[in-house]
């Protein structure tokens, strides 16, 4: 390791790289996510994992139930496995009891729809908007 690079030792750090990780050795991980919101979903399900709310299987049966129930709707919605991601880590948690009300995660993320994309552009940012995936 060359002087002068400080390597992140911390428990933030340390969930940082397995992230960076799990990322890079995704398929199509030149580009795996083509909206910011989708690694946050990502990062959120791996971190929640990673605090004990549920098992990894329970996950990936309930990413499996919400592309099925899309494949067997009328067509109409679009596909987008992050949708489905999304909505099988709120369908883990709210059966773990890690999410228990489920009126104000749906109120909250109505807020968040409505808000303008350059909404609050004059408030500073503290949390990352786009990231870089590890070079190899």
């Amino acid at each position: 390791m060359s002087e002068g690079v400080r390597t992140d030792t911390t428990e933030l750090g340390d969930a940082r790289r397995r992230i960076e990780k799990l990322v890079c050795d995704m398929p199509g991980a030149d580009k795996p996510f083509s909206e910011p919101w989708e690694v946050r979903a990502f990062a959120m399900a791996v971190a929640a994992y990673h605090e004990g709310h549920y098992e990894w299987s329970e996950f990936q049966l309930s990413l499996i139930d919400s592309i099925r129930s899309w494949e067997k709707g009328d067509g109409g919605e679009p596909w987008s496995y992050y949708l489905h991601w999304l909505e099988a880590l709120e369908t883990t948690l709210a059966s773990s009891g890690a999410l228990s009300d489920s009126v104000a995660l749906d109120e909250r993320t109505r807020q968040v729809l409505s808000t303008p994309r350059n909404a609050n552009h004059h408030e500073a940012r503290r949390e990352p908007v786009a990231i870089s995936p590890a070079s190899r």
